[in-house]
């Protein structure tokens, strides 16, 4: 299951610019092809993050992406493929900045931003960071986003079969072992296409590569060390680059937290009940406000209604505008939205009631293409580095154990992860057998923020991290299922007081338990 869902689809639209996701990362990417004419700018950092303060930055050259968004500027970086050859093939990604504004004496050096993924878009991240942040703190950071290697407008970005999604899927709960053995079929065939095109990238699409790439842009910016926010996946990018290079680390803020010892089969089994709780939820909201929806006055009575409205799907699947059809699949990555993010809820449960009570599809049409449609990029390299981080079980027998085993409590993702995980159990590369320890001496203090109930990233596997790293503190958000609890819309003032102290003075809050802070979940929509 992508672990960053909830947070990509926040920065669909930047906030006052009208920016889509899609819109930004084609601008950055001419924006980064190559040629020279743009002098290299002048490194701004300063304070006790920067190493040069005033001196040219000797790898990037930023031009303007401020048609994109007031102030961005866009740059590309050359990294190597295989860092144990480093003068070998190289790679290249895409890069974007909003520069610090404040006094040269008050500015902070670099502040890397990073939504999650694996495979999502972190172009975006520097204007939605600078824009969410307090201003006098966001003031103080050169603001850095990117593009992991792979991805988006880096070069090359993977797409193993662009046509993989708009191709008609089996439904993803198989009636019979036929249509099991149909979807492992496209799960074989799309490892086996990845392999085809990408042999020579799959093996150097790992964390730790990711993590050797973010070294690499904190020297292409001249800084002897930096700072980094990210949130799910982000997370554990981020706990392998304190593993890696404790002593290049200034300031990290992890949101959402992968449980790194889970990497990846076990996260994802994980994922699987969290996220039951998160549809239940949603049942439950949507029957209190029945007069409004008239689904049902109960959660059993709406998961009826929806499950009714799958089955409707699934034998008469709608027509997509743009798209492919509309059937169970599309149907369940569309709802999956809502258990990322609660502030769906309300067009999800009109979306359902249009279509119960007077046939209409307009409003489910539109919701799949805003938040339910897959990203094939985002899948070819999410498959690249999960599969290739860590083995994953061979036999089918297991997989399809632990799926039915899951499915008889927990039924809401047990099918729809095992397909969205499958080609790992036939990827070309083979991952370590256990993860990478995290943890090393000589950290500084971390920020970790945590929902109790998320459904990607599980509270548990967060405290798991938050033990692997004894330097960090964490506040928790008793109550919250929304997956990323900071710079979200509409805000925690709780939270980001937490988050906007630590950035600007490196204060963290005073308890050293397993939880540092607390703070209340904002309240639950309205319709």
């Amino acid at each position: 299951m992508r672990q960053d869902d909830g947070v990509s689809k926040a920065l669909a639209v930047i906030a006052g610019c009208g920016l889509s996701l899609a819109v930004l990362a084609a601008g950055c990417s001419s924006g980064t092809g190559g040629g020279g004419s743009s002098p290299a700018a002048t490194s701004s950092a300063g304070g006790p993050g920067g190493s040069r303060a005033g001196a040219a930055s000797p790898a990037l050259a930023w031009r303007s992406c401020a048609q994109l968004a007031p102030r961005l500027q866009c740059a590309s970086l050359k990294v190597p493929l295989n860092y144990a050859k480093p003068g070998g093939r190289k790679i290249t990604l895409a890069l974007t900045r909003l520069p610090a504004t404040a006094p040269p004496g008050q500015r902070q050096g670099a502040l890397l931003v990073n939504p999650g993924g694996p495979g999502g878009s972190g172009l975006t991240m520097a204007a939605y960071a600078g824009q969410s942040l307090d201003p006098q703190v966001a003031a103080q950071y050169d603001i850095i986003g990117f593009d992991t290697r792979g991805t988006g407008s880096s070069v090359p970005a993977l797409h193993c079969d662009p046509g993989y999604f708009s191709r008609a899927r089996p439904d993803y709960i198989p009636a019979d072992k036929a249509e099991e053995r149909a979807w492992i079929s496209r799960a074989r065939g799309y490892a086996q296409d990845c392999q085809r095109k990408y042999g020579w990238l799959l093996p150097y699409m790992t964390t730790r590569d990711i993590a050797r790439d973010l070294d690499s842009i904190r020297v292409a910016l001249g800084q002897s060390k930096i700072s980094y926010l990210a949130f799910s996946y982000g997370t554990y990018i981020g706990q392998v680059y304190a593993t890696m290079f404790p002593g290049r680390v200034r300031r990290m803020v992890l949101d959402s937290i992968v449980d790194p010892a889970g990497v990846w089969y076990r996260d994802n089994l994980q994922q699987d009940y969290a996220f039951q709780g998160r549809v239940e939820a949603f049942f439950s909201w949507t029957a209190r406000y029945d007069a409004t929806y008239r689904l049902g006055a109960t959660a059993a009575a709406v998961s009826r209604s929806w499950h009714a409205a799958r089955q409707q799907l699934e034998d008469r699947p709608v027509a997509g505008s743009a798209g492919p059809l509309i059937g169970p699949d599309e149907f369940d990555d569309t709802f999956l939205a809502g258990g990322y993010n609660n502030q769906y809820w309300p067009s999800l449960a009109a979306a359902l009631a249009s279509y119960l009570h007077q046939g209409g599809t307009s409003q489910l049409r539109r919701l799949y293409q805003q938040i339910g449609k897959q990203d094939e990029n985002e899948f070819a390299v999410y498959n690249a580095v999960e599969c290739s981080d860590v083995s994953w079980p061979r036999s089918w027998a297991r997989w399809d154990t632990d799926a039915r085993k899951i499915y008889k409590t927990a039924p809401y993702e047990a099918w729809d992860n095992t397909w969205f995980n499958a080609a790992c159990a036939f990827w070309p590369v083979r991952g370590p057998q256990q993860p990478m320890k995290i943890g090393a001496a000589g950290l500084p203090g971390i920020l970790m923020l945590q929902g109790t109930g998320d459904g990607a990233t599980p509270y548990a596997g967060a405290q798991a991290a938050r033990r692997a790293l004894p330097t960090a503190r964490m506040v928790v958000v008793t109550g919250g299922g929304n997956h990323g609890q900071s710079l979200a819309s509409p805000p925690n003032s709780c939270v980001n007081g937490y988050l906007n102290r630590y950035l600007a003075t490196g204060a963290l809050p005073a308890g050293t338990g397993a939880v540092s802070a607390r703070c209340p979940a904002n309240p639950l929509p309205v319709p």
